[in-house]
């Protein structure tokens, strides 16, 4: 489950991506910024990773590398550090780490924390000004 996630989001395949979850789950993003709120359902999945093609077609390319998944006491927990790996437009490479903590339960994601660095994400798409915006808005 937790490849297809994560090779789902680097290919831009997003459309498929909320089938792997529960219809009722908690995936959560606590590095987010700015902050996100829960996502607690299917449907609330899918909003989330809707893209517009235009939009889809302007993120730069992705691949997943450093893979490492830890089995757990938990048979249905894992923790799987990774990292999102960006060509950018010069060609050079940029990586974004993540560690996703993830329950699995009949085959289907039920609950995920998913830390992602949003310096380096903003950073690698190109968007560190809208960052500093979004913080400086909040700021105030």
């Amino acid at each position: 489950m937790f490849l297809r996630l994560v090779h789902g989001v680097a290919d831009g395949n997003t459309s498929e991506l909320p089938d792997l979850y529960g219809e009722v789950t908690d995936v959560r993003h606590p590095m987010a910024t700015p902050e996100s709120e829960a996502l607690t359902s299917r449907r609330a999945l899918r909003e989330h990773f809707a893209l517009p093609p235009e939009v889809r077609e302007s993120l730069p390319k992705r691949t997943v590398v450093d893979v490492v998944v830890h089995e757990t006491a938990d048979p249905e927990v894992i923790v799987a550090e990774f990292a999102y790996e960006f060509t950018l437009p010069d060609d050079s490479k940029a990586k974004v780490p993540c560690v996703f903590v993830m329950r699995v339960r009949d085959g289907q994601i039920i609950e995920s924390r998913d830390y992602i660095d949003p310096i380096r994400t903003y950073t690698a798409r190109g968007g560190l000004d809208r960052l500093i915006a979004s913080l400086r808005k909040g700021a105030s």
